[in-house]
């Protein structure tokens, strides 16, 4: 069964720019499939001039369909806004209009009035917990055909996954060079660097009571760019999903996962380490990642100590010592 084809309106909702920019892309490359000779027109929403939409959806000489994508409406400009009302009021027929709007009020009218006219919404929610993060590029390898393991998925998720954009460049990759199954050698092949400097090894040697390896993790993390604030971020994050698990009982990690928010590999690590913790540990722990967390973003003199002395907090209290 084919596709429905694209309606004349389309609405783009969400902050997350790279789901908003595959979704634009989706759209005109349907539009072009169905009229190769398609007029593509592009207009930011911030610097529009009161007339533009008029002259570009006016009828061409030639004929021919036309597709008008407005990017950044959540900026749009008075004059914007006004000439899509009036435009909605009698649209044309050989135009598809597609707006991208990431948040907020501004445009409220314009957004309502696609609604109510059927437009087809794509949503582009933000993609920011680890969770979604490991959703988001198990996907990305599926939709390009290939399979990842847990672990190559959670490793590559600890190595990139600050940014959504690099962490699905990085799928593209390791798609594009390699064969197969990819399990976590692959990963730590390509950014094997990157997995030991961040902050997630660190922390993982921490709640582990790990010292040495922990403050060696640390050194290196430092020593190659990694700033203080995210370290101690993942610090308490990591503290947090014992917090969880621990208190949460029995059950499949995937229902554990859906309960908790966490992905099903967080809970299964979670699993290894929160035996080696009792609640008062980590009630100090947290004390310490919280006062870490103060120094850090400008409250001490020294951030990097800050997080040494949060490391040692951490380790000593998983062992039962510094009360």
């Amino acid at each position: 069964m084919s596709p429905p084809p694209v309606p004349p309106l389309v609405l783009i909702s969400g902050p997350e720019e790279v789901l908003a920019e595959r979704a634009r892309a989706s759209v005109v490359a349907e539009l072009r499939h169905a009229a190769p000779d398609l007029e593509v027109i592009r207009v930011e929403g911030n610097t529009y001039a009161a007339g533009e939409l008029v002259l570009h959806t006016s009828p061409s000489l030639f004929g021919g369909d036309k597709v008008l994508v407005i990017e950044g409406f959540e900026e749009a400009t008075d004059a914007l806004q006004d000439d899509l009302l009036s435009y909605l009021a009698a649209p044309e027929d050989d135009v598809t209009l597609v707006v991208s709007h990431r948040s907020g009020q501004r445009g409220k009218k314009v957004l309502d009035t696609l609604k109510k006219q059927s437009a087809r919404v794509i949503d582009c929610p933000a993609i920011k917990s680890d969770r979604e993060k490991s959703d988001f590029a198990t996907h990305e390898f599926r939709r390009q055909g290939r399979k990842a393991t847990p672990e190559a998925v959670r490793a590559l998720v600890e190595a990139v996954g600050k940014d959504v954009r690099e962490l699905a460049s990085a799928c593209g990759q390791l798609v594009a060079d390699t064969d197969g199954v990819i399990d976590e050698v692959l990963v730590e092949k390509y950014h094997g660097g990157k997995v030991e400097a961040s902050g997630f090894r660190v922390a993982d040697a921490a709640v582990a009571g790990q010292t040495s390896e922990a403050l060696r993790l640390l050194r290196h993390a430092i020593a190659t760019g990694v700033d203080p604030v995210p370290i101690v971020a993942v610090l308490a994050s990591q503290l947090r999903q014992l917090v969880k698990v621990g208190s949460a009982g029995r059950g499949s990690s995937a229902q554990l996962a859906k309960e908790l928010g966490m992905a099903p590999w967080q809970v299964d690590k979670a699993r290894r380490v929160v035996g080696g913790w009792d609640a008062p540990g980590l009630g100090r722990a947290i004390q310490a990642v919280a006062a870490a967390d103060f120094e850090v973003k400008g409250g001490g003199r020294d951030p990097v100590y800050a997080v040494e002395r949060a490391v040692l907090a951490i380790t000593a209290a998983r062992h039962g010592g510094a009360r």
